[in-house]
């Protein structure tokens, strides 16, 4: 019998996880092991300032729909000297009341200068920075930008990824030229393999057909 290269792939993916994911997620590595990823909220590195509840090992989870497209993009960007690099794609629960509890202590404004500077936090519910559900958490959402191969530089997008503000719309207009086009050909790329983008953030792509589309789950990122 002959094994196929993606057949390959799941089982080794099933010989690294750490836990049995749910019918339909995938670890994303073992589908395209280009795509790099840059899990912030593992770390300190988040507007938060601390590790976040959920996120308990550096692995990228996704829907198998998510997983597959994710590698036909990155063929694409491949051939243009990019790569795609991934800030977050499932999400957990558990991180999404995090982010929630966090934004109702109004005094902890640790990281207010670096991702919301000009956003008072106690409005971050009302303008939608913060939701007590995410699209992140149905695990057919992802949040990326692009490197650029030659440079081993991420691209210059105007704006940090989960900056609170306008500058992170993805028309923004107080950009420059070469920032502007880098957003358009990301969200061009997405738009062409099936992602929906979301018209507050630059990063933040949906699978068009995603399977879970009414279900958040709560498994940990491990």
């Amino acid at each position: 019998m002959k094994v196929t290269g993606f057949a390959l792939l799941f089982c080794f993916s099933f010989l690294v996880s750490s836990q049995n994911l749910p019918d339909g997620f995938v670890y994303l590595s073992p589908i395209d092991t280009s795509i790099k990823y840059d899990l912030r909220y593992l770390t300190d590195q988040n507007f938060i300032g601390s590790p976040i509840e959920g996120y308990q090992n550096n692995v990228l989870i996704v829907t198998e729909k998510t997983a597959l497209a994710l590698h036909k993009i990155q063929q694409a960007v491949l051939k243009e000297g990019f790569s795609l690099q991934i800030y977050d794609a499932y999400r957990p629960q558990q991180a999404v009341d995090h982010f929630v509890k966090w934004a109702t202590v109004l005094e902890d404004t640790l990281m207010k200068h670096q991702y919301y500077p000009k956003v008072p936090k106690s409005k971050l519910f009302q303008l939608g920075y913060i939701a007590s559900k995410s699209g992140h958490s149905r695990g057919s959402t992802v949040d990326l930008t692009l490197v650029n191969l030659a440079t081993k530089q991420v691209v210059d997008m105007g704006s940090p990824y989960d900056f609170f503000g306008e500058e992170s719309h993805p028309f923004y207009t107080k950009i420059s030229t070469e920032q502007r086009s880098n957003r358009l050909y990301l969200r061009k790329v997405m738009l062409e393999y099936g992602f929906r983008p979301y018209e507050n953030e630059w990063w933040h792509f949906t699978l068009v057909q995603e399977p879970f589309p009414n279900t958040y789950f709560n498994f940990p990122v491990k």
